[in-house]
């Protein structure tokens, strides 16, 4: 780390002394403020967010009308706990309007896990059965509940028994099909594998299923067109909750302001976050009332769930999007941020898949394109090689070999052009 660059060898250093290993920071950098897409560090370099703050800032950083909706609303109210305010109850009325029709009931909570911990309690309930099928790579949060359902063994790593009823299947990761097939000639294969796993593990009480629009921790991994729509069917014709978790995937991201648009999904349980605040910590889970109708009142709460302060800032984020129509930018500016990275790919052949929709995409980064071997340190190497460079990324994936390209929705195509720019200029000297 060059010299001049003392704060952040001082902050770095308070990190290591008073924070534990186990929170990660996947590049050498100590943020200290932010706009738009644009990150400074508390010596004042400057770099390009290919993050989001990890999926968050869909408006981008500090965005002037979220920030001065919070900073009124919270000289007024921050917290009621269970009591209804005006802020909670025209933000759930706009997220009934946004969401299918079916969906009329909202639940408000914190964060991603624990709306996907509500969406298990609340399917359980419904359906009296124990058992969620769930898929291989996925990942649902780290509280209990979703991390026994998630399929990412590094999760779940020396934690002891884990949630019964938990059911793993595979999830179709086309670049590396655990069966060795190709789409589309495999016809959906690993659906149908998906009934033999139910058949031999199930006890009769499967009730629900979780999956995500596309799996985001396990490296973005996106399945093929009708895969999910085929799985719903799957879902109705054994009457089998779906729920879908958008946690991540939500608030224009991949260029639909809820990824379930793509293929008229009509999910039973909808699991909101990230996006839905920008930065905010908010979390929602959208369902049928008559699947929420099964708890009686008072069964379940949230300490922070819903506070005036977190729906006030959510109430300005989808003001923000729909005057500034960033899902229509995520989806333009993405299709111009894919042709870039895919001519990245054409170029390196250390770039071995390119994956990806609207303002979210994982680079695969391999030893050989034509047995696919991972390439972790490589991936390692290029992202700490871009931040160095003023392009602020991270990895993630299976192997540790996918690097993660999600800016904030507002990135611009000059933004676009300058990143690229960047990571080409890493590439070329790796």
């Amino acid at each position: 780390m060059k010299k001049n660059r003392t704060l952040t060898q001082k902050y770095l250093e308070m990190s290591e002394r008073y924070e534990p290993s186990c929170m990660n920071w996947q590049a050498p950098v100590v943020w200290d403020h932010a706009q738009g897409a644009e990150i400074w560090d508390v010596d004042g370099k400057h770099y390009i967010d290919w993050t989001s703050g990890v999926l968050v800032a869909n408006v981008g950083h500090a965005h002037p009308r979220l920030a001065e909706a919070v900073g009124r609303q919270a000289g007024r109210l921050l917290n009621t706990f269970d009591f209804p305010t005006p802020e909670r109850l025209t933000l759930a009325k706009k997220l009934i309007e946004a969401t299918p029709a079916h969906l009329d009931k909202v639940f408000f909570v914190t964060t991603g896990a624990e709306a996907m911990d509500a969406a298990m309690r609340m399917a359980r309930r419904y359906t009296g059965k124990f058992e969620i099928l769930s898929f291989w790579g996925g990942f649902h949060g780290r509280s209990f509940g979703p991390m026994s359902l998630t399929g990412l063994a590094k999760i779940k790593k020396d934690f002891g028994p884990l949630l019964p009823g938990t059911i793993l299947a595979p999830y179709p990761y086309c670049y590396r099909c655990p069966f060795k097939k190709t789409f589309p000639d495999c016809d959906y294969f690993c659906l149908e594998f998906t009934e033999k796993v139910v058949e031999t593990e199930s006890t009769g009480n499967l009730g629900a299923l979780m999956v995500e629009p596309y799996q985001g921790t396990s490296g973005f991994v996106f399945p093929p067109p009708g895969y999910l729509k085929r799985l719903e069917a799957w879902a109705r014709k054994r009457n089998i909750l779906f729920i879908l978790d958008e946690v991540q995937s939500s608030f224009g991201r991949t260029g639909k302001m809820f990824a379930l648009e793509w293929e008229k999904l009509e999910p039973d349980i909808l699991a909101l976050g990230k996006g839905i605040g920008s930065g905010i910590p908010i979390a929602a889970v959208v369902a049928r009332s008559k699947i929420l109708a099964s708890l009686e009142r008072g069964e379940m709460s949230s300490t922070t769930g819903g506070n005036p302060l977190s729906c006030a800032g959510s109430l300005a984020v989808f003001e923000i999007m729909e005057k500034e129509k960033l899902v229509e930018k995520a989806g333009k500016n993405g299709a111009y941020l894919k042709k870039k990275l895919l001519a990245l790919k054409d170029k390196y052949p250390v770039i071995g898949d390119i994956r990806g929709m609207g303002l979210v995409y994982g680079i695969e980064y391999v030893k050989d394109r034509k047995t696919k071997e991972p390439a972790p340190d490589l991936a390692r190497g290029v992202v700490l090689a871009c931040v160095e460079n003023g392009l602020m990324a991270g990895k993630l994936g299976l192997h540790g070999n996918v690097m993660r390209v999600a800016p904030p929705l507002v990135i611009t195509p000059a933004q676009i052009d300058q990143s690229v720019a960047i990571l080409d200029e890493v590439l070329a000297k790796i």
